[in-house]
């Protein structure tokens, strides 16, 4: 049997460059606008915030899934997430997304296994698996103290 998902989301302009973006099974809509670079509106989500959110969302929710499957407790995890953008031949496009996890595990001897679920997260992360450009992992584990 195939297993095929669809997700949809309905999007409008509001001014140029602007609009809202949203889903008839998710509240509220989102604004967003071209970023200021590119003649938007400042202090709005855009497309490429989108994009790399896209990216941090997976590979978060990935992550905590796998740890919980493999029974591996960890005390945090927060991701900071970076996407570039060049202007090449044919346009301008994402060439890299830097992912920053930053894991807290309670044991040192855990060190190792949280090295592997994480870069195992960024492999299998539907989103990471879809993109084109580059995504490199830069992890940093810190040992902290009990919940």
């Amino acid at each position: 049997m195939e297993h095929k998902y669809t997700y949809t989301i309905h999007a409008s302009s509001t001014t140029t460059r602007s609009g809202i973006v949203g889903s008839d099974e998710i509240l509220p809509p989102i604004a967003f606008s071209a970023p200021p670079e590119f003649q938007g509106e400042a202090g709005n989500w855009t497309p490429e915030h989108f994009y790399v959110a896209s990216v941090a969302a997976c590979f978060v929710s990935t992550f905590s899934g796998m740890a919980s499957i493999s029974k591996f407790d960890f005390l945090s995890l927060k991701l900071a997430a970076e996407g570039t953008i060049q202007k090449g031949e044919g346009g301008w496009c994402f060439t890299e997304v830097k992912l920053r996890p930053q894991l807290t595990i309670v044991l040192e001897k855990d060190r190792e296994r949280a090295n592997r679920l994480l870069e195992k997260a960024e492999k299998v992360c539907l989103v990471t698996r879809s993109l084109s450009c580059l995504v490199s992992l830069e992890p940093e584990i810190v040992v902290g103290a009990g919940r």
